[in-house]
């Protein structure tokens, strides 16, 4: 890949796998999110997908990950800004926005994310939560 390729092309110029090392790897869109009834409002909770790899902050299912879960988000440069509940530091929004990565991006640093921004950890898988105690594991996005 190009050095600093994101501040040289568009995003809409990406070839797939630039545009896929993007991922910081946060894990934080993994994450089940619970949207209040009368406000709409999403709120992020402590529980993440079933095929979240808790090593490696990746989906064990990737390349069936929206076969498998429907409601699973495939983010796309045609869909990127629509979606409003994203992770306040993901690297996608980031780049949209500010046309640049955060320092401590892998792409920068040359190194995975530290666990200060991932949520190796941090996060319980979703069976073992009942849907119905979901409202219970609503924590602050920044976890």
């Amino acid at each position: 890949m190009t050095d600093k390729f994101w501040k040289t092309k568009e995003l809409e110029a990406f070839t797939s796998e630039e545009w896929e090392s993007i991922c910081n790897l946060c894990g934080k869109c993994c994450l089940v999110k619970v949207q209040d009834e009368d406000t709409d409002e999403i709120y992020y909770t402590d529980v993440v997908c079933k095929y979240f790899n808790h090593d490696t902050c990746t989906c064990k299912e990737y390349e069936n990950r929206c076969t498998l879960v429907p409601e699973c988000l495939k983010l796309t440069i045609d869909n990127l800004d629509k979606i409003e509940w994203m992770p306040k530091d993901c690297a996608y929004k980031t780049l949209l926005e500010t046309k640049d990565l955060p320092d401590w991006h892998p792409l920068i640093t040359g190194k995975p994310l530290t666990d200060e921004h991932n949520i190796k950890g941090k996060c319980i898988c979703e069976t073992l939560v009942k849907e119905e105690d979901l409202e219970d594991h609503i924590i602050d996005e920044d976890l």
